[in-house]
Protein backbone atom coordinates (compact mmCIF):
# COMPACT_ATOMS: atom_id res chain seq x y z
CA UNK A 1 0.00 0.00 0.00
CA UNK A 2 3.05 2.55 0.82
CA UNK A 3 4.37 1.50 -2.85
CA UNK A 4 1.17 2.62 -3.96
CA UNK A 5 1.02 5.86 -2.58
CA UNK A 6 4.37 6.85 -3.57
CA UNK A 7 3.58 6.58 -7.52
CA UNK A 8 0.48 8.64 -6.61
CA UNK A 9 2.77 11.59 -4.82
CA UNK A 10 5.01 11.19 -7.77
CA UNK A 11 2.43 11.58 -10.61
CA UNK A 12 1.04 14.66 -8.60
CA UNK A 13 4.31 16.53 -8.96
CA UNK A 14 5.27 15.56 -12.08
CA UNK A 15 1.86 16.91 -13.27
CA UNK A 16 1.93 20.16 -11.14
CA UNK A 17 5.47 20.56 -12.98
CA UNK A 18 3.81 20.53 -16.07
CA UNK A 19 1.17 22.61 -15.10
CA UNK A 20 3.68 25.33 -14.52
CA UNK A 21 4.93 24.82 -17.78
CA UNK A 22 1.51 25.27 -19.51
CA UNK A 23 0.39 27.90 -17.52
CA UNK A 24 3.64 30.31 -18.12
CA UNK A 25 3.01 29.00 -22.01
CA UNK A 26 -0.20 30.34 -21.69
CA UNK A 27 0.42 33.45 -20.29
CA UNK A 28 3.05 34.06 -23.06
CA UNK A 29 0.54 33.80 -25.11
CA UNK A 30 -1.92 35.91 -24.02
CA UNK A 31 0.62 38.76 -23.69
CA UNK A 32 1.81 38.41 -27.07
CA UNK A 33 -1.77 38.17 -28.65
CA UNK A 34 -2.49 42.04 -28.47
CA UNK A 35 0.57 43.11 -30.21
CA UNK A 36 -0.07 40.52 -32.75
CA UNK A 37 -3.73 41.85 -33.25
CA UNK A 38 -1.93 45.08 -33.48
CA UNK A 39 0.23 44.62 -36.05
CA UNK A 40 -2.81 42.72 -38.29
CA UNK A 41 -5.16 45.67 -38.00
CA UNK A 42 -2.29 47.89 -38.66
CA UNK A 43 -1.27 46.14 -41.61
CA UNK A 44 -4.59 44.74 -43.32
CA UNK A 45 -6.03 48.32 -44.43
CA UNK A 46 -2.94 48.69 -46.54
CA UNK A 47 -2.67 45.66 -47.78
CA UNK A 48 -6.49 46.18 -49.00
CA UNK A 49 -5.88 49.35 -50.48
CA UNK A 50 -2.97 48.13 -52.24
CA UNK A 51 -4.65 45.18 -53.89
CA UNK A 52 -8.08 47.88 -54.80
CA UNK A 53 -5.19 50.08 -56.41
CA UNK A 54 -4.17 47.05 -58.51
CA UNK A 55 -7.30 45.93 -59.09
CA UNK A 56 -8.14 49.11 -60.55
CA UNK A 57 -5.12 49.15 -62.86
CA UNK A 58 -6.15 45.70 -63.97
CA UNK A 59 -9.54 46.27 -64.38
CA UNK A 60 -9.77 50.01 -66.22
CA UNK A 61 -6.81 49.58 -68.92
CA UNK A 62 -6.87 47.43 -71.98
CA UNK A 63 -3.29 46.18 -71.23
CA UNK A 64 -2.45 42.81 -71.72
CA UNK A 65 -0.23 42.17 -68.95
CA UNK A 66 1.05 38.35 -68.19
CA UNK A 67 0.71 39.44 -64.30
CA UNK A 68 -3.32 39.41 -64.56
CA UNK A 69 -3.63 37.56 -67.63
CA UNK A 70 -4.31 33.57 -66.59
CA UNK A 71 -2.00 31.49 -68.98
CA UNK A 72 -4.04 29.86 -71.56
CA UNK A 73 -2.01 26.63 -71.18
CA UNK A 74 -0.63 26.49 -67.61
CA UNK A 75 1.78 23.92 -66.42
CA UNK A 76 3.16 24.95 -63.22
CA UNK A 77 1.33 26.45 -59.76
CA UNK A 78 4.10 27.71 -56.55
CA UNK A 79 1.92 27.31 -53.19
CA UNK A 80 3.16 28.84 -50.55
CA UNK A 81 2.03 27.42 -47.22
CA UNK A 82 2.69 29.33 -43.63
CA UNK A 83 2.71 27.02 -40.63
CA UNK A 84 4.17 27.43 -36.86
CA UNK A 85 7.91 26.81 -35.82
CA UNK A 86 6.97 25.06 -32.62
CA UNK A 87 4.33 23.04 -31.37
CA UNK A 88 2.07 23.07 -28.77
CA UNK A 89 -0.65 25.25 -30.80
CA UNK A 90 -3.36 22.86 -31.02
CA UNK A 91 -4.47 22.01 -34.81
CA UNK A 92 -2.96 25.74 -35.93
CA UNK A 93 -0.39 24.31 -38.00
CA UNK A 94 -2.23 20.60 -39.18
CA UNK A 95 -5.24 22.91 -40.41
CA UNK A 96 -2.92 24.30 -42.71
CA UNK A 97 -1.16 21.35 -44.03
CA UNK A 98 -4.26 19.90 -44.37
CA UNK A 99 -5.54 22.93 -46.37
CA UNK A 100 -2.48 22.91 -48.61
CA UNK A 101 -2.97 19.02 -49.37
CA UNK A 102 -6.22 19.82 -50.52
CA UNK A 103 -5.32 22.29 -52.89
CA UNK A 104 -2.53 20.45 -54.32
CA UNK A 105 -4.65 17.61 -54.90
CA UNK A 106 -7.00 19.76 -56.62
CA UNK A 107 -4.12 21.80 -58.98
CA UNK A 108 -2.84 17.79 -60.12
CA UNK A 109 -6.30 17.40 -61.13
CA UNK A 110 -6.24 20.50 -63.55
CA UNK A 111 -3.24 18.52 -64.68
CA UNK A 112 -0.22 21.04 -63.25
CA UNK A 113 2.93 20.36 -61.33
CA UNK A 114 3.11 21.66 -57.97
CA UNK A 115 6.40 23.76 -56.35
CA UNK A 116 5.68 24.09 -52.37
CA UNK A 117 7.04 26.98 -50.77
CA UNK A 118 7.02 26.82 -46.65
CA UNK A 119 7.01 28.55 -43.75
CA UNK A 120 7.94 27.42 -40.25
CA UNK A 121 9.06 23.87 -38.93
CA UNK A 122 5.85 22.07 -38.98
CA UNK A 123 5.37 21.96 -42.62
CA UNK A 124 9.15 21.49 -43.40
CA UNK A 125 9.15 18.84 -40.91
CA UNK A 126 5.93 17.32 -41.96
CA UNK A 127 6.93 17.25 -45.58
CA UNK A 128 10.35 15.88 -45.11
CA UNK A 129 9.32 12.96 -43.08
CA UNK A 130 6.53 12.30 -46.16
CA UNK A 131 10.04 12.77 -48.43
CA UNK A 132 7.80 15.19 -50.34
CA UNK A 133 9.52 17.74 -52.61
CA UNK A 134 10.08 20.88 -51.31
CA UNK A 135 11.20 23.89 -53.27
CA UNK A 136 12.17 26.43 -50.58
CA UNK A 137 11.80 26.78 -46.89
CA UNK A 138 12.01 29.76 -43.81
CA UNK A 139 11.98 29.30 -40.66
CA UNK A 140 12.55 31.29 -37.28
CA UNK A 141 9.91 34.09 -37.51
CA UNK A 142 6.64 32.20 -37.69
CA UNK A 143 5.33 34.02 -34.46
CA UNK A 144 6.80 37.57 -35.12
CA UNK A 145 7.52 37.91 -38.75
CA UNK A 146 8.77 41.19 -39.92
CA UNK A 147 8.68 43.05 -43.23
CA UNK A 148 11.74 41.73 -44.35
CA UNK A 149 11.08 38.15 -44.05
CA UNK A 150 7.90 38.82 -46.13
CA UNK A 151 10.08 40.27 -48.91
CA UNK A 152 12.43 37.38 -48.84
CA UNK A 153 9.93 34.70 -49.66
CA UNK A 154 7.77 37.44 -52.02
CA UNK A 155 10.97 37.68 -53.93
CA UNK A 156 11.36 34.09 -54.50
CA UNK A 157 7.83 33.83 -55.78
CA UNK A 158 7.88 36.72 -57.82
CA UNK A 159 11.20 35.06 -59.53
CA UNK A 160 9.59 32.28 -60.29
CA UNK A 161 6.42 33.57 -61.27
CA UNK A 162 8.23 36.01 -64.06
CA UNK A 163 10.46 32.46 -65.23
CA UNK A 164 9.13 30.88 -68.23
CA UNK A 165 7.12 28.06 -66.83
CA UNK A 166 7.34 26.03 -70.41
CA UNK A 167 10.75 26.01 -70.77
CA UNK A 168 12.06 25.85 -66.92
CA UNK A 169 11.18 23.69 -64.06
CA UNK A 170 11.73 26.79 -61.47
CA UNK A 171 8.74 28.88 -63.45
CA UNK A 172 5.35 28.92 -62.31
CA UNK A 173 1.84 30.07 -63.82
CA UNK A 174 0.21 30.21 -61.04
CA UNK A 175 0.81 31.66 -57.13
CA UNK A 176 -1.21 30.21 -54.22
CA UNK A 177 -0.85 31.10 -50.42
CA UNK A 178 -2.23 29.33 -47.67
CA UNK A 179 -2.51 30.69 -44.12
CA UNK A 180 -4.43 30.82 -41.09
CA UNK A 181 -7.05 34.22 -41.08
CA UNK A 182 -7.29 35.41 -37.07
CA UNK A 183 -10.93 36.35 -36.69
CA UNK A 184 -11.04 36.28 -33.13
CA UNK A 185 -9.53 34.52 -30.00
CA UNK A 186 -11.81 31.67 -30.72
CA UNK A 187 -11.73 31.31 -34.32
CA UNK A 188 -8.79 31.20 -36.64
CA UNK A 189 -9.45 29.73 -40.13
CA UNK A 190 -7.29 28.22 -42.57
CA UNK A 191 -7.72 29.91 -46.12
CA UNK A 192 -6.73 29.28 -49.61
CA UNK A 193 -6.00 32.59 -52.02
CA UNK A 194 -4.32 32.40 -55.77
CA UNK A 195 -1.80 35.98 -55.39
CA UNK A 196 -1.29 35.90 -58.97
CA UNK A 197 -2.65 35.69 -61.64
CA UNK A 198 -4.47 39.04 -59.81
CA UNK A 199 -7.94 37.93 -59.41
CA UNK A 200 -10.09 41.06 -58.61
CA UNK A 201 -12.64 39.56 -56.88
CA UNK A 202 -9.90 39.66 -53.98
CA UNK A 203 -10.84 42.96 -53.15
CA UNK A 204 -13.13 43.77 -50.85
CA UNK A 205 -14.22 47.11 -52.26
CA UNK A 206 -18.31 47.50 -53.19
CA UNK A 207 -18.40 46.91 -56.77
CA UNK A 208 -18.95 50.03 -58.57
CA UNK A 209 -22.15 51.77 -60.06
CA UNK A 210 -23.47 53.88 -63.11
CA UNK A 211 -20.23 55.26 -64.98
CA UNK A 212 -17.26 54.24 -64.28
CA UNK A 213 -14.24 56.24 -63.65
CA UNK A 214 -11.42 57.49 -66.75
CA UNK A 215 -8.05 56.65 -65.42
CA UNK A 216 -5.08 57.75 -66.80
CA UNK A 217 -1.54 55.57 -66.70
CA UNK A 218 1.67 57.29 -67.07
CA UNK A 219 3.82 56.38 -68.70
CA UNK A 220 1.42 53.19 -69.35
CA UNK A 221 -0.48 50.55 -67.53
CA UNK A 222 2.08 47.61 -67.99
CA UNK A 223 4.71 50.19 -65.84
CA UNK A 224 2.42 51.02 -63.60
CA UNK A 225 1.52 47.14 -62.90
CA UNK A 226 5.08 46.49 -63.20
CA UNK A 227 5.67 48.67 -59.96
CA UNK A 228 2.69 47.96 -57.86
CA UNK A 229 2.56 43.74 -58.27
CA UNK A 230 5.44 43.32 -56.31
CA UNK A 231 4.62 45.59 -53.55
CA UNK A 232 1.03 43.92 -53.58
CA UNK A 233 2.27 40.28 -53.16
CA UNK A 234 4.68 41.66 -50.36
CA UNK A 235 2.02 43.14 -48.71
CA UNK A 236 -0.21 40.50 -49.18
CA UNK A 237 2.50 38.10 -47.88
CA UNK A 238 3.34 39.68 -44.94
CA UNK A 239 -0.18 40.53 -44.00
CA UNK A 240 -0.89 36.84 -44.39
CA UNK A 241 2.15 35.63 -42.00
CA UNK A 242 0.88 38.71 -39.45
CA UNK A 243 -2.26 36.83 -39.73
CA UNK A 244 -0.56 33.65 -39.30
CA UNK A 245 1.05 34.49 -36.09
CA UNK A 246 -1.91 35.93 -34.71
CA UNK A 247 -4.13 32.73 -35.19
CA UNK A 248 -0.31 31.05 -33.51
CA UNK A 249 -0.42 32.75 -30.61
CA UNK A 250 -4.37 32.34 -30.00
CA UNK A 251 -4.43 28.63 -30.65
CA UNK A 252 -1.78 28.41 -28.44
CA UNK A 253 -3.33 29.74 -25.39
CA UNK A 254 -6.19 28.42 -25.86
CA UNK A 255 -4.38 24.45 -26.16
CA UNK A 256 -2.25 25.45 -22.89
CA UNK A 257 -5.65 26.55 -21.05
CA UNK A 258 -6.83 23.39 -22.18
CA UNK A 259 -4.06 21.31 -20.48
CA UNK A 260 -3.54 23.61 -17.52
CA UNK A 261 -7.37 23.10 -16.95
CA UNK A 262 -7.09 19.10 -17.09
CA UNK A 263 -3.40 19.46 -15.16
CA UNK A 264 -5.57 20.62 -12.18
CA UNK A 265 -8.52 17.86 -12.66
CA UNK A 266 -5.68 15.03 -12.74
CA UNK A 267 -4.04 16.69 -9.83
CA UNK A 268 -7.50 16.74 -7.52
CA UNK A 269 -8.45 12.86 -9.48
CA UNK A 270 -4.65 11.62 -8.09
CA UNK A 271 -4.95 13.63 -4.62
CA UNK A 272 -8.40 11.85 -4.26
CA UNK A 273 -6.40 8.66 -4.82
CA UNK A 274 -3.66 9.59 -2.95
CA UNK A 275 -5.73 10.55 0.00
CA UNK A 276 -7.87 7.31 0.17
CA UNK A 277 -4.53 5.58 -0.36
CA UNK A 278 -3.56 6.95 2.61
CA UNK A 279 -6.49 6.23 4.45
CA UNK A 280 -6.44 2.92 3.36
CA UNK A 281 -2.59 1.87 4.92
CA UNK A 282 -3.51 4.03 8.33
CA UNK A 283 -6.69 1.38 8.49
CA UNK A 284 -4.50 -1.61 7.57
CA UNK A 285 -1.69 -0.36 10.20
CA UNK A 286 -4.88 -0.08 12.78
CA UNK A 287 -6.15 -3.42 12.23
CA UNK A 288 -2.54 -4.78 12.51
CA UNK A 289 -1.95 -3.76 15.91
CA UNK A 290 -4.98 -4.05 17.12
CA UNK A 291 -5.00 -7.84 16.00
CA UNK A 292 -1.41 -8.30 17.10
CA UNK A 293 -2.83 -6.92 20.86
CA UNK A 294 -5.24 -8.99 20.73
CA UNK A 295 -2.90 -12.06 19.86
CA UNK A 296 -0.80 -10.20 22.99
CA UNK A 297 -3.75 -10.35 25.15
CA UNK A 298 -4.92 -14.10 24.18
CA UNK A 299 -1.22 -15.22 24.88
CA UNK A 300 -1.07 -14.09 28.16
CA UNK A 301 -4.60 -15.12 29.20
CA UNK A 302 -3.33 -18.76 28.25
CA UNK A 303 -0.28 -18.69 30.27
CA UNK A 304 -2.12 -17.97 33.48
Amino acid sequence: MGAQLRIYRRRIRSVKATKKITRAMELISASRIVKAQNRVSASTPYANELTRAVSAVATFSNTNHPLTTASENPKRAAVLIITADRGMAGAYSSSAIKEGDGLIAYLRERGLEVNTYLVGRKAVNYYKFRNRPIKNSWSGFSDNPTYANAKEVSDELIGAFITDAQTDINGVDELHIIYTEFVSMITQNPLTKRMLPLEVVESDATPPTGLLPMYEFEPNAGDVLNALLPRYIESRVFNAMLQSAASEHAARRRAMKSATDNAEDLIKSLTRLANAARQAEITQEISEIVGGADALSSSNSGSE
